[in-house]
């Protein structure tokens, strides 16, 4: 699933192609949104913004768009006229004279009141937006120290979008590596320079996947693996993440994965020892 990075890159994407303009079209795929096409059509967006892995897209009456792609939904953005040859459903189309963002194989969707988006399921549960709201390292810290999230395991907490918003699997492994603090540990076993380390690894690393379009490692670390000749994004975009049974670049140990709620969670035994 695509994690906040992702979609903070798809809401700027969407928002160069519709903010400022009045729409032409706006068409949804679902029977109990369509009476909502006429409110929306002919009005101006105004922002697109993301929540967390969700997308508000908001219009000069007051009306916003939530959408949130899941796994396999997908933004299109082209032309007026555009119509992309692929297999996916078309579930949202918002058109204007000079572009159009299309919306396939989503199936969350809704049209909400600005005033009533806390009140949303989703929106109500989740902390701050690390790309969006900006909670910045001492946000992150002030949260890492709160009650409710200190006897949480650091593998765990770090999924949870209620603490802060746009973290994923993979930005989860590589932060954890980066801060030198093994999955189980929880807030309460770490004292507050490696809280605040933490803190700084969630917000940097959050930032430079989304200024580099998913890559995490060092731009340092990058030149050097290409170097090695590891040219590729794939190659040299992960430290941690994916990587079970290879070397760890910072420290030479073997990444090992184990199993966490369900989910693969990749660590460097040598970068974070357990205690």
């Amino acid at each position: 699933m695509p994690e906040g990075p992702e979609i903070r890159r798809a809401a700027d994407e969407v928002g160069v192609a519709l903010v400022g303009r009045k729409t032409t079209v706006v068409e949804f795929a679902f029977q109990h949104l369509r009476r909502f096409e006429g409110r929306l059509r002919g009005r101006r967006v105004v922002g697109v913004e993301s929540r967390g892995k969700a997308i508000l897209t908001r219009f000069d009456n007051g009306w916003v768009i939530y959408s949130h792609n899941q796994l396999y939904g997908r933004w299109f953005v082209g032309a007026a006229d555009a119509s992309p040859t692929t297999g996916r459903q078309l579930r949202l189309a918002i058109r204007n004279r000079r572009g159009s963002a299309l919306l396939y194989s989503a199936s969350e969707i809704d049209v909400l009141r600005a005033e009533a988006l806390e009140a949303h399921p989703f929106l109500a549960r989740m902390g701050p937006d690390l790309l969006t709201d900006r909670p910045g390292v001492e946000g992150v810290l002030e949260r890492l120290e709160a009650p409710e999230y200190r006897g949480r395991m650091l593998a765990g907490l770090l999924l949870d979008q209620g603490f802060v918003a746009g973290l994923g699997n993979y930005l989860r492994a590589e932060i954890l590596t980066r801060a030198r603090l093994h999955p189980a540990l929880k807030p309460a076993q770490c004292n507050r320079r490696e809280l605040r380390r933490l803190a700084r690894a969630i917000v940097e690393l959050t930032e430079r996947s989304y200024r580099t379009g998913g890559i995490v490692n060092p731009p340092s670390l990058v030149k050097k693996l290409e170097a090695q000749g590891l040219q590729t994004r794939e190659q040299h975009r992960f430290n941690t993440y994916g990587r079970a049974g290879e070397a760890c670049h910072f420290c030479g140990a073997e990444i090992e994965c184990s199993n966490a709620g369900g989910r693969k969670m990749y660590f460097c035994p040598g970068c974070q020892p357990s205690r």
